[in-house]
């Protein structure tokens, strides 16, 4: 079991950048906050599970008229440069997770061998549609997970109430300054039903600041 692991969702150019297909507004604004994250992850050892979109030309959430709910422009694409990741959020040494899937044991395997971070790749907004996820999940089960990323509302939410579906027990953190919505009273909403339901509400400066993380860890 891995006692803490870091979950970064979707933190990729086409999302972050003004000038990204699909712009979450003022997901800029993050960029500092996103960088404080991946840096203490690794100055501390901290395992980095990343998302990261990766489409195809034609996928069937591509529509050139997006309801916005399930179809969306097309953004993303495999070899664009608006799917690549922004250098804050650069990975260690990461192990890719492709949509196949894979046998549970076999991947467990490689996990285990790996010391790196891990990137999965989707072609859907829920992480959990990629059909390793799951065994990733099972494999890692990890005592507390600090999720951060965007869009808030869509596929960070669909990571959030992944975790609390399949691993109660973990002890979820959501950094609010960290994340950001495409709609704002979406997101403000998602915070809400989260923090009734257990998921612990942070800024980032309380991640990174020295000891925090390990007083909140400790047993009750």
């Amino acid at each position: 079991m891995n006692r803490l692991l870091f979950w970064d969702v979707d933190t990729q150019y086409d999302f972050i950048s003004p000038e990204g297909r699909l712009h979450v507004p003022r997901a800029e604004a993050i960029v500092p906050r996103l960088a404080a994250l991946t840096d203490y992850a690794r100055a501390n050892g901290i395992r980095i599970v990343a998302s990261a979109e990766e489409h195809l030309p034609g996928d069937a959430e591509f529509s050139d008229q997006p309801d916005f709910e399930t179809t969306w422009p097309p953004h993303c694409v495999r070899g664009t440069p608006g799917q690549q990741r922004i250098p804050e959020t650069t990975l260690r040494d990461p192990l890719a997770i492709g949509f196949e899937r894979q046998e549970p044991e076999v991947l467990r395997l490689g996990l285990s061998r790996h010391s790196g971070d891990l990137l999965i790749l989707k072609r859907h907004f829920d992480v959990f549609s990629n059909p390793n996820t799951d065994t990733v999940v099972r494999a890692f089960d990890p005592e507390a997970v600090v999720v951060y990323g965007l869009p808030l509302e869509i596929c960070v939410r669909h990571v959030v109430e992944g975790w609390l579906a399949r691993r109660p027990h973990a002890r979820l953190f959501v950094v609010t300054d960290a994340v950001k919505a495409v709609r704002y009273e979406l997101g403000e909403h998602a915070l809400r039903d989260w923090g009734d339901a257990g998921v612990r509400l942070v800024k980032a400066e309380e991640i990174v600041s020295e000891g925090t993380l390990d007083t909140w860890l400790e047993p009750a």
